[in-house]
């Protein structure tokens, strides 16, 4: 059994379409996704989750003896009960910050080379940021489209919310399976896209924008940079190997590579082909950083040719 059939057993999948039990088993995998705040809050009610203020919130902080002036609604009758002392219930009060994730399936993001597709990994980093913000009690709402449909979760609570946003994903991925590419279409699918998260993601919100962002026009741009000012917003990029560098090779070879619309002819092996792609690729990469950084979006890098928890790991150890 070669390396690649043994990871794809790994991850439950076939690399190409997506099935219940992959995205199930990022649950297990929920504390490898950090989904703490890098800024201050942006809303009143939206804040770095539990404050050092304690009063009648949602989370319970502990049980102490009643005290004159205590409310008695508080009052704590089974722990009074057990120990024959009054004992009175003290809440922390509790902010809300919800994530919204915005998972693209549009033609440019059906392709792959090594292991899976973009748009598989892109559901699987979808998948992980939903466990994870359902394991903290966030909110997580979501909006996942293709060219001819798009699917809008609202913010919810609990592993309900996530198996909302997982079986959306198998839904709208399996209709992107057939998908043609259409430039036009695709521009317009993803700026349309932009334009909902900006208004279903409410102020404060943790955004994550899962995509390869092939299709960021000016107006996408647009309903991008508004959106920021109310939210964090975060890019996951997706990447497949071939986007980097052309595969190595021994011997020259040409061959033949097409969109679905126009052909290309690719040397293999010769030096000064695989040099200027690389450069075409570096400054491509370049120019959408720039590009998302001028609109104030984080930047991550994630390969579709290794599994998630791998990378996500490395990234662990280079950090310790």
């Amino acid at each position: 059994m070669n390396t690649l059939t043994t990871q794809l057993q790994l991850l439950k999948s076939n690399g190409v379409s997506l099935s219940t039990p992959e995205l199930l088993r990022y649950q297990q995998l929920a504390k490898l996704f950090s989904l703490v705040p890098k800024r201050a809050p942006q809303a009143k009610l939206a804040g770095s989750y539990l404050t050092k203020h304690k009063g009648r919130g949602m989370e319970f902080d502990e049980a102490r003896h009643y005290q004159p002036g205590d409310d008695i609604r508080a009052i704590d009758w089974r722990v009074t009960a057990r120990t024959g002392k009054t004992h009175t219930k003290i809440y922390r009060e509790e902010r809300e910050r919800p994530v919204f994730l915005f998972c693209d399936f549009l033609p440019s993001m059906m392709f792959g080379t090594k292991l899976l597709t973009k748009s598989v990994q892109a559901a699987h980093t979808a998948a992980l940021i939903s466990w994870s913000a359902a394991a903290r009690g966030d909110k997580v709402g979501a909006i996942v489209f293709n060219q001819a449909r798009h699917k809008e979760v609202k913010p919810l609570t609990r592993k309900k919310a996530v198996l909302h946003i997982c079986h959306e994903l198998k839904d709208v991925h399996s209709s992107s399976l057939a998908s043609t590419v259409n430039r036009e279409e695709s521009l317009n699918a993803f700026a349309d896209a932009c334009a909902r998260a900006r208004r279903l993601a409410k102020p404060g919100s943790l955004v994550y924008l899962v995509s390869d962002f092939q299709n960021l026009s000016a107006k996408a741009l647009q309903h991008l940079s508004q959106l920021t000012r109310h939210c964090e917003v975060r890019a996951i990029v997706v990447e497949d190997p071939i986007e980097l560098a052309l595969p190595s090779t021994t011997n020259i070879q040409e061959v033949k590579v097409s969109d679905g619309t126009d052909q290309q002819s690719w040397l293999l092996g010769d030096s000064n082909e695989q040099k200027a792609y690389e450069q075409w690729r570096a400054k491509t990469r370049r120019d959408t950083e720039h590009t998302l950084k001028k609109a104030n979006i984080a930047r991550f890098h994630v390969s579709s040719g290794f599994p998630l928890d791998q990378q996500l790991q490395a990234m662990q150890r280079e950090v310790m």
